[in-house]
């Protein structure tokens, strides 16, 4: 276990219940390879956190992040990428498979690693000033940490190769029209919104948002038939738990939204 001096786990009283991945590297926040380690940490822990339902990716007030630091970049050797370009995949799919619901909020700029990392989140809430892009064809690379794949399957195909091949910025309303972004919000309002959404969840059965999340992933990536087994595995699953005891239990006998779930 390293030291974080980058990416923090960190929660706050006021919003009981929601963990926030938090980076900090100002100016931009760009990554180094020290970042995705960090970053794959901070993953860790808040998967195993109890306290932690709904997870926030937040870059702060200025900028989420403007992709990797290209000082760093420029003194590695191939054989260091070809090394260290596992790091930055394991890290950013550490964050997609998170057993919790996760959303990004987004502020300032979203490029390039930051965009793929915006990507791993399950919505993205941007201010109405934002650009996102992944300009790494502007310095004669393409996206690395999963960014061709997620965006495809966000905008499709058409639309992600035109962002990727030409390396423009997209505005706010551009990508939401797209669906690369949920909800659009003044600036100053991307972080509290970001949270307003998380409540939605924080009382809801972690197995069963966990099982649900999985199974839409699944049956998104892979074939059909596929998809129907690992859901009906996960049904099964969910089916045997104290949560869905419960929740069965108060809806007959109080009524709808009742339920109490203990993650059991």
């Amino acid at each position: 276990m390293i030291e974080p001096e980058f990416v923090s786990v960190r929660t706050a009283p006021e919003h009981p219940g929601i963990g926030t991945i938090a980076l900090s590297r100002p100016p931009t926040n760009t990554f180094t390879r020290q970042m995705y380690r960090e970053l794959a940490q901070a993953a860790v822990e808040v998967n195993a956190r109890a306290d932690i339902r709904v997870v926030i990716v937040y870059g702060g007030h200025e900028i989420f992040c403007a992709g990797d630091d290209l000082a760093e970049l420029s003194e590695l050797s191939a054989d260091e990428m070809a090394r260290s370009a596992g790091d930055r995949q394991a890290a950013l799919t550490a964050v997609a498979e998170l057993a919790k619901p996760t959303i990004a909020a987004i502020t300032g700029y979203a490029l390039g690693s930051g965009l793929e990392l915006a990507l791993t989140a399950d919505w993205r809430i941007a201010g109405d000033n934002v650009k996102v892009g992944s300009p790494e064809i502007l310095v004669g690379m393409i996206p690395g940490g999963g960014g061709t794949v997620r965006l495809a399957r966000v905008v499709g195909l058409s639309r992600a190769k035109e962002m990727v091949f030409s390396g423009r910025f997209v505005g706010a309303d551009e990508a939401r029209g797209a669906g690369l972004i949920d909800q659009v919000v003044a600036p100053d309002d991307v972080y509290t919104e970001a949270a307003s959404w998380a409540r939605r969840f924080v009382d809801g059965p972690p197995l069963a948002l966990a099982a649900a999340k999985e199974a839409i992933d699944h049956g998104f990536d892979g074939p059909l038939a596929a998809g129907l087994d690992k859901e009906r595995e996960l049904f099964c699953q969910v089916f045997a738990t104290r949560d869905r005891a419960d929740g069965v239990t108060a809806q007959l006998e109080i009524g709808p939204g009742t339920a109490r779930f203990r993650g059991a």
